[in-house]
């Protein structure tokens, strides 16, 4: 595909066929994203893939006891429906033929060795710069779903799985300083998916010459 067929492709995918997402291409998608632009070219990240069953499940199965935690039951309708809702949309991972876990660490700036004789830190630093490594991390993840349209496949980019952050780096084994940063679900869309309405162009750009 052209460039510009594959970004009006994507879309968000949240049911998948039953096809296995082979090791070489998970590979090359993490390749991809490796390529991305990231501050200082510290390439802050690292990708773990999963189509393990079992570990996608147990991992499921820490989101959905934090759901549970924070989310006690009520007698609201409206309420349940939504605590339903940001389970499914926070555990249908464990369905992807694939998952990749995105890892990020902590950078140095340039600018931290200016730093010993002011009263700012590193992280008042990459505040005030908008946070360029989670910025970094936006890049890769972009790129790493763009690669898997351009192979065929669908993906979806998950945040709700973090609610549970401890448990999970618990179980992929990810030590300090790297954190678990997003997950990815990866495989063949069980239907046809469109990518949903954005906004025109003439209400996003504006020139200032």
């Amino acid at each position: 595909m052209e460039l510009r067929e594959v970004i009006e492709t994507r879309a968000s995918v949240r049911q998948f066929a039953g096809d296995m997402v082979p090791v070489e291409h998970l590979r090359e998608m993490v390749r991809l994203a490796g390529l991305a632009p990231s501050i200082n070219n510290s390439q802050p990240w690292r990708f773990i893939a999963m189509t393990n069953r079992e570990l996608l499940a147990s991992l499921a199965g820490a989101v959905r006891g934090k759901v549970e935690e924070m989310l006690p039951v009520c007698n609201d309708e409206e309420e349940r429906r939504a605590k339903s809702q940001v389970e499914w949309f926070s555990t249908f991972f464990e369905d992807a033929p694939a998952v990749i876990a995105v890892v990020a660490c902590p950078y140095q700036a340039i600018v931290d060795k200016a730093l010993p004789h002011t009263n700012l830190s590193h992280d008042d630093l990459n505040a005030m710069r908008g946070h360029p490594d989670i910025e970094s991390i936006g890049a890769s993840i972009q790129n790493l779903m763009l690669a898997a349209v351009n192979m065929g496949y669908g993906t979806c980019w998950l945040s709700g799985p973090l609610i549970a952050r401890e448990a999970l780096e618990e179980r992929l084994r990810i030590e300090q300083p790297w954190r678990l940063a997003a997950m990815i679900a990866v495989g063949k869309p069980a239907h046809t998916t469109r990518q949903r309405e954005k906004k025109p162009v003439e209400e996003i750009f504006e020139l200032i010459n």
